[in-house]
């Protein structure tokens, strides 16, 4: 006979057991027993599951379910979404690289800019985001991009000429258990629902005045005018 037992791989040794034990009342009451194991793996030793043997076993079930839902972070639901360009799932720096064709969202505005709030069309966009930061662009059609496609500035405020947004006040909360879904809907939302207030260090990203834009876009149900958008300089590769 040979001893091949160090060709396996990591074994576990029953220790402990635990046997639970309900009433058939109405109201169902629930005693719990635990059990140590000998060296065969016999039950030895019964008594009540203690406090500090109840904590045990809750810190070892948190563990094992935060595990789990790391392994869901930036995981598709179904099938990929055609709109995702590139994933990153790492569960520290994870990010994705999404689009979205023109659509119709709500506005806010800070009063100093004098824009009502409201409906308008948006542009087709670029969004780059990972856990804490976004950063967006605006894409000339609705069609998918590739490597090649030139990006243009996203004709917003409070976006940085090198396309980062912003927050300011918002409250980002990305979870580790975050689907694809979860967190390209997430920060479409924090982005449309927080405030517009001001150009980033008088970068203005359009051809034209932004105030103006906007007014004129605001509540009027009119197509975005393609022609403000200003080239970046820049193409997708440039985000990979």
């Amino acid at each position: 006979m040979k001893d091949i037992t160090q060709n396996f791989g990591t074994l576990y040794h029953p220790t402990n057991a635990l046997v639970f034990y309900q009433n058939d009342e109405r109201n169902i009451e629930t005693y719990v027993e635990h059990f140590d194991m000998d060296k065969n793996g016999n039950p030895i030793n019964a008594h009540p599951l203690t406090e500090r043997e109840a904590e045990t076993l809750a810190k070892a079930l948190i563990v094992k379910t935060q595990k789990e839902k790391n392994q869901d972070f930036l995981k598709p639901k179904g099938i990929l979404p055609t709109n995702i360009l590139q994933i990153n799932p790492n569960i520290e720096n994870g990010s994705v690289i999404w689009y979205t064709k023109s659509m119709i969202r709500k506005f806010y505005f800070t009063e100093n800019l004098e824009i009502p709030n409201g409906m308008a069309e948006v542009p087709a966009m670029l969004w780059f985001a990972n856990k804490r930061s976004l950063k967006i662009f605006a894409l000339s059609s609705n069609r998918r991009p590739t490597e090649k496609t030139h990006l243009f500035y996203a004709p917003f405020f409070n976006v940085y000429v090198d396309g980062n947004v912003c927050m300011g006040t918002v409250d980002v909360n990305i979870q580790n258990s975050n689907s694809l879904e979860e967190f390209t809907t997430k920060w479409e939302d924090y982005f449309f629902n927080s405030y517009f207030s001001h150009l980033m260090n008088e970068h203005n990203p359009i051809n034209g005045n932004c105030v103006n834009l906007w007014k004129s876009l605001i509540n009027y149900d009119k197509p975005f005018p393609k022609e403000t958008l200003k080239k970046a300089n820049r193409t997708l590769q440039n985000l990979l």
